[in-house]
Parts: C-alpha cells; structure tokens; sequence
C-alpha cells in the first residue's frame, strides 16, 4: 500500500467532487456565476469549501509525493495522513456550519493541522536534502 499515493488521491477526490458540488448547487440555483454575501447560503459554503481547498492541494501534493518518493520514516507517513485528514476536516467544518461568520471547531481543527502538517512536511524535506 502506498501510502502517499492514497492521500494524493483522497485530496484530488475532495477537490473534485467539491467542484462537482458547486457547479451542481449553481445549476439547482440559477445562480451561474458569484454568490450571495450570506454566511449562511450553502452555495456560499460550497465555494467557500472549494475555494481553500483548491488553495492548499497541489502544494500538499506535491509535498507528499516527493516525502513519499524519499522512504519517509514513520513521522513523514503521520505527517502524509495528518495532511490529509486536516483537509477533510476544515471541508466537514465549513459544510457543517451553521454560518462562516463564526468559527466551527472542526474548520479551526482541519486549518492548524494544513498549517502543521504542511510546515512539518516541508521541514522533513530540507531536512532531507540536508
């Protein structure tokens, strides 16, 4: 089982079905481009979703991929996982809330772990090269 490769995998699939997500509300709602300010609207959440994850998957994949390629010790495949859990829980926290006007534990939760996870990868790297 590779590992790296099914995180790379399950963040494409987030991204993709999110996207799917999207266009399908915009077509349920007539509203084919832009959306309503509310906090509130699931459209609003949707793209809200889409949007950050679309911000932080291709450098987490490609961390990923060159951690993976590089025989990574058992921190870099918790690093890998950590990853990639956190992305599905910022996405879970922002559907899941009642509004993005205020914070929603698992959205706080999934965004310290993008920012841990990501510096921790980015670290084995240079420690890597070194």
């Amino acid at each position: 089982m590779n590992v790296a490769l099914i995180c790379i995998g399950l963040l494409g699939l987030l991204l993709f079905v999110l996207g799917l997500m999207v266009s399908m509300s915009r077509t349920r709602s007539e509203v084919i481009i832009g959306h309503s300010a509310d906090p509130t609207d699931g459209l609003h959440k949707l793209i809200r979703a889409h949007g950050n994850t679309a911000e932080f998957t291709a450098a987490l994949a490609l961390l990923i991929w060159i951690v993976g390629s590089l025989d990574p010790s058992t921190w870099g495949y918790i690093f890998m996982i950590g990853a990639t859990v956190s992305r599905y829980l910022i996405v879970i926290g922002i559907l899941m809330s009642t509004t993005l006007a205020r914070p929603q534990p698992l959205r706080v939760v999934g965004a310290l772990g993008t920012y841990g996870f990501g510096i921790a990868l980015s670290i084995s790297l240079i420690v890597q090269a070194l």
